[in-house]
């Protein structure tokens, strides 16, 4: 089977193609490399620098024929969507619909697509199930969830089938090297510096966190299960950004304090995921646990930055 990975020279799509290739896929990887790295492309993968707003991305598709897309290229620092959100909607919005075009006219059998916890906004209740209402607070919550509303439609005017899974908090190794970090990047390059971490607001809001190769494996699942559905994927426990801070520096033998500062507007106050749907529909579960993945995470930093 042919696969496309878009995003595929990213923190979590260069994960999926190398076990992709590893389990014997033929893969195709698009990246524009504007926050994907050279170094992550896997040699045994054909590789197109491609941006997914482009007519070039027709061009790939013409040449390549996927049976199937992951869809993982996507303008994805929150922040960023905040300063500038019509960048941000081009990307993730129009780049998606291009992208959906392509598979309608080239007969993709069905697309995997990369959502974000972001979508439900402020959570009602916890843990977030699918059912949870969608609300989204950032402008990157507003252009992860329209391509979802786009990806429905095709399915319903053109039977494009797909699987969307929603991602809790992703880490691991080769995360922020170009583009976004998350908190667990934050906090070991200020470890690694010998810098105190930074906390906004009082440490106590939770996130769920997931480790990288969890992910990916929810997406080899997905090539053959869960079709036609959302899927939350994370682990369904509750860490704060203390705890994970604590955790942190147990692993660097650090004595050094986090610093407080003021809370940033919009932050969510506690998000953990239901992740029965995963469990009964895909027959996943996260077998990394924090302690494990924090330690696999900081050891490819330590030898990085050593590198460097």
């Amino acid at each position: 089977m042919k696969v496309l990975v878009t995003g595929g020279a990213g923190f979590i799509g260069s994960h999926i193609v190398d076990r992709l290739i590893l389990e014997g896929y033929e893969v195709v990887v698009a990246d524009n490399l504007s926050t994907g790295s050279p170094a992550n492309i896997n040699a045994e993968s054909r590789f197109y620098q491609v941006d997914i707003t482009g007519d070039d991305l027709q061009d790939l598709f013409a040449k390549e024929k996927p049976e199937v897309v992951i869809h993982h290229a996507a303008q994805a620092d929150v922040q960023v969507s905040q300063r500038e959100p019509v960048f941000d909607s081009m990307t993730n919005i129009l780049g998606t619909v291009n992208l959906l075009q392509c598979c309608i006219t080239y007969n993709v059998k069905k697309l995997i697509y990369a959502s974000s916890a972001a979508v439900y906004g402020a959570p009602c209740y916890l843990p977030v199930d699918e059912n949870h209402p969608v609300n989204p607070i950032s402008n990157y919550g507003i252009s992860k969830y329209v391509p979802e509303l786009y990806i429905k439609a095709f399915h319903k005017n053109f039977n494009l089938n797909y699987t969307i899974l929603r991602y809790a908090n992703v880490y691991g190794p080769r995360q922020g090297l170009k583009g976004e970090g998350g908190v667990v990047f934050l906090f070991a390059r200020r470890f690694l510096a010998g810098e105190p971490p930074l906390i906004y607001g009082d440490g106590e809001q939770t996130r769920d966190f997931v480790f990288v190769e969890d992910i990916v494996n929810a997406n080899l699942l997905a090539l053959e299960q869960g079709d036609g559905m959302v899927i939350n994927i994370g682990t369904g426990a509750q860490v704060s950004v203390n705890d994970l801070c604590s955790r942190l520096r147990e692993i660097f033998k650090s004595d050094l304090r986090a610093e407080y500062l003021e809370p940033r507007p919009g932050d969510i106050k506690k998000s953990v995921f239901d992740i029965s749907l995963a469990k009964n529909v895909l027959g996943w579960q996260p077998l990394v646990s924090l302690e494990t993945g924090l330690r696999q995470t900081i050891e490819f930093y330590r030898d990085l930055w050593r590198e460097v």
